[in-house]
């Protein structure tokens, strides 16, 4: 029954793209498969099931409580995008954009179910696959195309890592389960430990593999929203999180992604405060709150992680709506052309809540989960804990900006929000909320039985710094957003173009230089073989026609001579005719002389 998990909007989603119905029959069917998917993963065990893939390997999927709740978040933050999408999407196009979306989200329970490296792969590559084709949906536009191959061969590169990390694991165990990885040690644990950080990060947005979020915004809102809050990106998170114990012991694995997570929190924040462009601003924040979890992992608490990981699906799929909306009404992007706060009102409140649970400002849930990995990378060490205090400044200032931009005080206008808009910014509000009750201790604590999880301990010191680091960042974001710049002329503090620079260039250059050296060398040695055996063969046929050529020329000659005796076949050749009388010839002749 737990593979029905994937199964079940896979199978819905090629269902709808076959069948290409209208765009209220394709939301309520993708819808009710959201629905199906996520009641499954509730009533589902937990035992582990394995299918043979050969003598030597085996499919294996089970549910342990990070993954249910895992399971359960993806398809319930799914429901209101699915709705979104069928509201506001072109017509053109629209169950092929609908069936993707449900694939993708089947890719991604298939990676939560994953209880082996080689399931975990398929799903990885489904989920992979889903992303550059739902990236390039418009592809008649040219850009979103090149964006989507951008956005792939970035991430693929990473995926690397996971191979690195199967591979080490079946040659030193003849195992491809996660429980295999608990045997390693020493340089075989670390080896796969890097290939599996090295995945992970590729996949959550992590310096350096950051700039392809940016490119993916290209892609259509609703694609982003999935994209950004439940699947792709927290499935980095999600399998660190899931790994951890056996990653634990792995030399430098916590260093590292604590060390990964920070700077690109740092980094993220920073970007997302310099953006104009609404769904940009929100892809440099993913990156800055994927780093928190995985900072949070990397200091040994990954309950704590997942935590957030709910929480920020919510919050950041309810953001990507409304910044959708604000696309629909402004005619673009520009969080300068926007403040949609009187034309939207509805939009401005639920925006304003999902912005609020973003800046961790209490009592919404953001604010309690942020708080908790604070407490986390305390016991980290000072420098952590000081790095996380500031990643949350910065996130306040951004979130605060794009709330008071996109739908602060402005003309009236006259948007024509759709229904679906609406219904799928009121569950994501309704879901903020509830999950804000996890400030309450009888909950949490609740929350952490469930997962397993361990409630890290703080200091006074620490939570006294973070919420005053929340307060100037709300205060900072306020400012920045009444008196707006320009925007930025390179994205990502220029990463894309150090990549560019000190990738990209010399890979192509060795490209190049490599398939000229083919085609004058390797090529060139064909050619000139080939000019050889065609001048051999020219040289035969001359002689051989010379030869024929001469040989007619006797048989010519010979005719000119030549006497026909009878009976025929009976010819005398004239040196022969010479050395015999002509009375001892018998026979009639007949002489033919040419005249």
């Amino acid at each position: 029954m737990i593979w029905a998990l994937p199964f079940i909007p896979a199978l819905a989603g090629l269902a709808i793209w076959a069948w290409g119905p209208s765009a209220r029959t394709a939301g309520a069917a993708a819808g009710a498969a959201a629905v199906v998917t996520a009641l499954l993963a509730l009533l589902v065990g937990s035992d582990t099931v394995s299918v043979a893939w050969s003598e030597m390997i085996s499919l294996r999927a089970g549910l342990t409580p990070q993954a249910r709740v895992v399971a359960v978040t993806v398809a319930l933050v799914a429901l209101p995008i699915l709705i979104f999408a069928a509201a506001s999407e072109a017509a053109l196009g629209l169950a092929r954009l609908i069936g993707l979306l449900l694939v993708f989200v089947g890719g991604m329970e298939l990676i939560v179910i994953a209880a082996d490296f080689v399931t975990l792969l398929i799903g990885w590559e489904i989920v992979g696959a889903c992303s550059w084709a739902l990236i390039g949906h418009r592809w008649r536009e040219g850009r979103p195309v090149a964006s989507a191959n951008y956005a792939f061969v970035m991430t693929r590169f990473g995926d690397l890592g996971l191979f690195v990390a199967l591979f080490t694991v079946f040659a030193a165990t003849g195992e491809t389960g996660y429980d295999a990885l608990g045997a390693l040690e020493g340089p075989s644990l670390a080896l796969a430990g890097a290939g599996i950080l090295v995945a992970a990060v590729s996949k959550a947005g992590q310096v350096p593999f950051a700039p392809w979020l940016f490119r993916a915004m290209d892609g259509p809102t609703p694609v982003s929203a999935l994209l950004h809050s439940a699947t792709m990106v927290a499935a980095g998170v999600y399998l660190l999180a899931r790994l951890q114990p056996a990653l634990a012991g792995a030399p430098g694995f916590a260093v590292a992604a604590m060390a990964v997570g920070l700077v690109t929190a740092l980094a993220g924040g920073v970007e997302a405060l310099r953006q104009m462009h609404a769904k940009k601003l929100l892809a440099g924040s993913t990156s800055a709150q994927m780093g928190l979890m995985i900072a949070t992992v990397g200091a040994g608490f990954p309950g704590i992680a997942i935590l957030h990981l709910v929480v920020h699906a919510v919050f950041k799929a309810a953001l990507f709506v409304s910044a959708g909306a604000a696309h629909h009404a402004s005619g673009g992007f520009d969080l300068r052309a926007m403040s949609l706060g009187r034309a939207m009102p509805w939009a401005a409140a639920a925006t304003g809540l999902a912005a609020l649970s973003l800046a961790a400002v209490p009592p919404l849930a953001g604010g309690w989960s942020k708080e908790e990995m604070v407490k986390a990378l305390e016991h980290a060490g000072a420098v952590p804990a000081i790095l996380v205090v500031v990643a949350g400044g910065l996130t306040a200032a951004y979130a605060a900006r794009f709330a008071w931009m996109s739908f602060g005080p402005g003309e009236v206008r006259d948007p024509r929000p759709t229904a679906g808009t609406a219904v799928a910014l009121g569950l994501l509000s309704v879901a903020t909320l509830a999950l804000s009750f996890l400030w309450f201790p009888d909950i949490h604590d609740l929350a952490a039985r469930v997962l397993g999880a361990e409630l890290p301990e703080g200091s006074r010191l620490g939570l006294i710094a973070s919420l005053a680091a929340v307060a100037l960042g709300v205060l900072a974001g306020l400012s920045m957003a009444r008196q707006p710049g320009a925007a930025p002329s390179a994205d990502w503090l220029g990463l894309p173009r150090l990549i560019e620079t000190v990738v990209t260039g010399p890979f192509e250059a060795l490209a190049r230089a490599a398939a000229l050296a083919d085609d004058r060398a390797i090529d060139g040695q064909d050619a000139a073989a080939g000019r050889a055996t065609a001048s051999a063969r020219g040289a035969v046929a001359g002689i051989v026609g010379a030869t024929g050529g001469l040989s007619r020329a006797r048989r010519r000659a010979a005719a000119r001579r030549c006497p026909i005796s009878w009976p025929p076949g009976r010819a005398t050749w004239p040196a022969a005719a010479a050395r015999t009388p002509a009375s001892s010839r018998p026979g009639l002749r007949i002489t033919i002389t040419p005249t």
